[in-house]
């Protein structure tokens, strides 16, 4: 197909078999995840919320601690800096009220996602690909009025459902990539 030097050919086998192998463990450790999220949206959400919580920690001290160091006297880093870490505090101390700020941040994600989408199908006149950014901006409207309609109540679960589903489409997709590899190499 191209024209490989044979580095580059002997570069892209070792890149391919590393990639085969790793997508083929990955997606199913995701396949996995995804079933128990699916299954047990609750416990997902609120393994999302720690996680997410603890990320947002994470952040907060790190810029905190870049603040410090760069420039201690920028009043914006330090706001920014404890607006994480307090945020991230309420939500490691409220599990149940941080599953509805991420319930809140998803449907405003998903509204978004959506008017995003209709902009580029309306943009797209007489294009083959319209109707699947259409599909899209619909999927996206659907899943924002879903978790609005009964938020922040369906956060508790909707939230670790959507992160299940995520997931498992997730590990289909890296253990297809891992299969397709197999025709990839054979190019190579």
């Amino acid at each position: 197909m191209w024209k490989y030097t044979p580095l580059q050919m002997d570069i892209n086998k070792v890149l391919v078999d590393k990639f085969k192998k790793y997508a083929k463990v990955g997606g199913a450790l995701f396949l996995i995840l995804g079933t128990v999220g699916i299954l047990f949206p609750t416990f997902m959400t609120i393994s999302t919320v720690i996680f997410v919580s603890y990320l947002m920690l994470f952040a907060g001290i790190s810029a905190a601690s870049l603040t410090w160091a760069s420039n201690p006297n920028d009043w914006a880093g330090w706001l920014k800096s404890f607006a994480l870490i307090g945020v991230a505090l309420y939500m490691i101390f409220y599990p149940i009220q941080g599953a509805g700020t991420l319930g809140l941040l998803l449907s405003i994600y998903y509204f978004m996602d959506a008017f995003a989408s209709f902009g580029i199908a309306l943009s797209s006149q007489g294009q083959k690909h319209k109707f699947v950014w259409l599909f899209n901006a619909l999927t996206s409207f659907a899943l924002a009025i879903i978790f609005v309609v009964n938020w922040p109540f369906s956060s508790i679960w909707l939230v670790g459902f959507f992160v299940g589903i995520s997931l498992f489409f997730d590990g289909i997709a890296l253990l297809f990539g891992g299969l397709f590899l197999n025709e990839i190499k054979k190019d190579l």
